[in-house]
């Protein structure tokens, strides 16, 4: 018996180091607004080369962004990286859980750390009045790519100073700061983070109404306050069965931004160059673009 012991024992502490080696998983809680970027290097993003630049496409958008994580948005940390003095955290989170071949990155200044995994980030549906007078109150915000806090990050501009004396350009500055929302960010930012961050979810999200085959007249005798007109890529919320909102991208034009509009004017436009479906993948299989119309308040 002593040597079968012995035996186990060598087997037991050959296989503990095993163990032992596996880092805890690490947490981190928002404790501001904290930009998610699909890069590490946030500093180019936002500086560039000179300090003073932002790492944009032709039409101003920081493709880097994805989304603005809410205060108590709670990360898991599956990684660090240095970028100079800057800890900067690869990161996963249930506000935002979509696949990636990048990654998500988070600046490590913004959140707080903990080993205990904390609750996550209390998800409460405003009542419907208060979400479409939030709607409203962002008409005239500019649109911004992976933006949802439409009054901007001003510490952006401490986090990140550009380099120089003189003060950037005020549509730099504006950008530098966040200061605008994208479509699917304008209905996050009404409902205080409520409803899911991308339209490749809002497609599904809800109960479907059905519309194929209707026209615009009909499909208006159906709708509700707060219903989704929406594609994957693109997502415009009915505010009443007169008016619809939207955050729009006009590259180099001037209708960008949130604006409100018709209802009858925007089914109209968007059914020049969609078809109606009652399942987003119908469209696709049949070759087609297609957009649906998804009911998901009080559902």
């Amino acid at each position: 018996m002593g040597s079968i012991a012995i035996i186990l024992a060598g087997l037991l502490m050959s296989v503990l180091p095993c163990f032992a080696w596996e880092p805890a998983p690490r947490y981190a809680v928002a404790e501001t607004a904290t930009p998610v970027l699909n890069t590490p290097n946030i500093a180019a993003v936002f500086g560039g080369r000179d300090g003073r630049s932002l790492q944009a496409d032709s039409c101003g958008q920081l493709r880097a962004m994805e989304f603005v994580a809410l205060p108590g948005t709670v990360f898991t940390i599956e990684g660090e990286e240095s970028r100079g003095k800057l800890p900067v955290y690869r990161v996963t989170t249930a506000d935002y859980p979509y696949p990636t071949k990048k990654g998500y990155f988070i600046d490590s200044r913004l959140v707080r750390v903990t080993e205990e995994k904390p609750p996550e980030r209390p998800r409460k549906l405003p009542p419907k009045e208060t979400v479409i007078g939030n709607l409203l109150a962002a008409k005239g915000s500019s649109y911004v790519w992976g933006g949802n806090v439409r009054g901007g990050l001003p510490q952006m501009l401490s986090l990140y100073p550009p380099a120089g004396s003189a003060p950037l350009p005020a549509e730099t500055a504006a950008m530098w700061q966040l200061h605008g929302v994208d479509c699917s960010g304008l209905l996050y930012e009404a409902t205080g983070g409520f409803t899911p961050r991308n339209t490749s979810a809002l497609v599904s999200y809800g109960k479907g109404v059905e519309i194929a085959g209707l026209s615009p007249e009909r499909i208006i005798e159906r709708v509700e306050p707060l219903d989704l007109i929406v594609w994957g890529g693109h997502v415009i919320i009915i505010l009443d069965r007169e008016r619809t909102i939207e955050s729009r991208l006009d590259c180099g034009g001037k209708n960008g931004g949130v604006v409100v509009r018709p209802l009858r004017e925007t089914l109209a436009g968007v059914m020049r160059g969609r078809v109606a479906v009652d399942d987003y993948g119908d469209a696709a299989k049949r070759g087609k673009k297609g957009f649906v119309i998804r009911r998901w308040y009080g559902r």
